[in-house]
């Protein structure tokens, strides 16, 4: 008797969890014919000229994707860039070739993670992936990605190893061609192709460990270079979406950077891991709790903090309201400070549009108010960014609390502004950031 691979019995146990998704939309049905052109006394002449009819509509594919089932019910989860719009048909295909429409749930588009559910499934129960412990995967582990390649290809099953852990990406949806910001993800060299978004990532016992969502590639085929979300913190984001609507983010009210070598040396450091403080907000969190410009935050309770991606990390993850020991150096000394997290208020895209939203960003006129919780100086006018969701054209391009003085050589002073400044083609953006100002440009 021949012995297979331990993949073989893992690969059999998992497949029946993973479903491909098909997205299509009915668009007009078009249909070409000719007619002869004639001359009063001549007759007909010429070529026949083309016309265009519209003969009812038909179901057109316009993308797809992978997911999983995480219940028995069918919720299923996948990626938000997947999950492209509530204006399509989702249709869900299991191992068995059976067939069944689907409905958004949820989706968060700063981390990338959205939720569907079949509609109607006549009382069937669905398989069910073992849950892993995404925290404790180690550089060097055998990994398993399993999804819808290219679209077309079911089930398609690659393997390799975790080649890097807490990843931080900017990642362009292939779609839309937009870009999102991923925090803490697993590197793996598993092949992760077009139509893999939101399939599984597996350990060798067949425990799922995270989403595969994104890659590094030229050609858009995979090269090794491959990054999945943590099943821990895509699980955690799934439960409070279903549960409250929203994703509870913790916030400390500042702005951290990196340091460099030369940034260690003149603050007397003997490595560059930690998060140097530039900014503190007034009366946030951290100002109430005396943290200061200045200070290196090296660890937030037992968690050890090597860069300022790792900070925000870490603090979104947890719960606002909760209190935190911020350990950090401030003039060579090591001290602690308690801190009761405030909240970013992370809201799903199943709730209603943002108020004053432009391009999928929320602005804020920076009247008194505004000035005073930001820490914005008076010098300063403009409008406030608030938040860039992950499907915005300026994800990637515009941070978080910038203040954008002009579009296009034109002073701003409202939401309503900047939207009527903007416009097809090239805009010139002037901002003001981390106490800096500049110029962006960007193309609509």
């Amino acid at each position: 008797m021949v012995q297979k691979s331990p993949i073989v019995e893992v690969v059999k146990k998992i497949s029946p969890a993973i479903v491909s998704i098909t997205i299509s939309k009915d668009l007009p049905k078009i249909r070409k014919y000719y007619i002869q052109p004639f001359d009063d006394f001549l007759g007909p002449y010429g070529q026949p000229i083309p016309q265009y009819r519209r003969e009812g509509s038909q179901k057109v594919k316009i993308g797809g994707g992978s997911g999983f089932f995480v219940s028995p019910e069918g919720i299923i989860l996948t990626n938000r860039h997947v999950i492209v719009s509530p204006n399509v048909d989702y249709t869900i295909t299991t191992t068995d070739e059976k067939e069944y429409q689907a409905e958004i749930l949820a989706r968060d588009p700063i981390n990338d993670v959205a939720i569907i559910k079949v509609k109607k499934a006549k009382g069937r129960k669905f398989p069910t992936l073992e849950l892993g412990d995404s925290s404790k995967a180690e550089l060097g582990e055998d990994v398993i990605a399993i999804g819808n390649a290219l679209g077309a290809f079911r089930n398609t099953v690659s393997t390799g190893v975790v080649s890097g852990l807490s990843r931080f990406i900017t990642a362009h949806d292939g779609f839309s061609g937009q870009a999102a910001s991923l925090r803490g993800l697993i590197q793996t060299d598993a092949a992760i192709n077009l139509g893999n978004s939101g399939g599984a990532l597996i350990d060798a016992w067949g425990r799922l460990i995270g989403i595969n969502t994104a890659i590094v590639s030229r050609s858009g085929g995979s090269i090794g270079i491959g990054f999945a979300i943590p099943a821990n913190m895509a699980l955690n984001i799934a439960r409070n979406l279903i549960n409250s609507g929203g994703v509870p983010r913790g916030m400390l009210g500042l702005f951290p950077t990196n340091l460099d070598r030369d940034m260690a040396d003149a603050f007397g450091l003997e490595t560059t891991k930690g998060a140097l403080v530039n900014q503190v907000q007034q009366d946030s969190p951290a100002a109430r709790a005396g943290i200061q410009h200045g200070d290196i935050i090296i660890q937030v309770d037992d968690i050890e903090i090597e860069s300022a991606q790792q900070l925000r990390l870490r603090v979104s993850q947890m719960l606002p309201g909760s209190e935190v020991m911020v350990t950090l150096i401030r003039r060579g000394k090591t001290m602690q400070l308690p801190v009761k997290l405030g909240s970013l208020n992370g809201v799903a895209e199943n709730t209603p549009a943002m108020q004053d939203s432009v391009y999928a960003m929320r602005l804020s006129r920076v009247d008194q108010d505004v000035r005073k919780r930001f820490s914005i100086p008076d010098g300063i006018a403009g409008v406030l960014v608030e938040e860039v969701a992950a499907d915005s054209p300026f994800a990637g391009k515009l941070e978080q609390l910038t203040v954008i003085l002009e579009v296009n050589g034109q002073s701003v002073d409202s939401p309503a502004a900047v939207e009527a400044q903007l416009k097809p083609g090239m805009n010139r953006l002037y901002i003001w950031a981390g106490g800096q100002k500049g110029f962006i440009v960007m193309r609509l």
